[in-house]
């Protein structure tokens, strides 16, 4: 099975807790920089936008969430 590439403002899943920053797998974020091939920054929002962590992670710490349904239609 092919890795999915992950792009800039791709939405990921933590797949390890990250004791030391307080994230749990599983948790939701925002990549915000490709800083290398294999290492991305992440930011991590609250409910509310407000950032609560943000950090460089590896490759093999997330994984890409995609959506492949069908587009919204808008109905006014």
């Amino acid at each position: 099975m092919k890795t999915p590439k992950i792009k800039l403002l791709d939405t990921i899943a933590l797949l390890q807790d990250i004791p030391t920053r307080k994230l749990r797998r599983g948790e939701v974020g925002t990549v915000v920089e490709i800083l290398t091939t294999d290492v991305y920054e992440v930011e991590f929002c609250d409910d509310d936008g407000a950032t609560y962590a943000e950090l460089a992670l590896r490759r093999s710490q997330i994984i890409p969430l995609h959506n492949q349904g069908e587009a919204l239609k808008i109905v006014a």
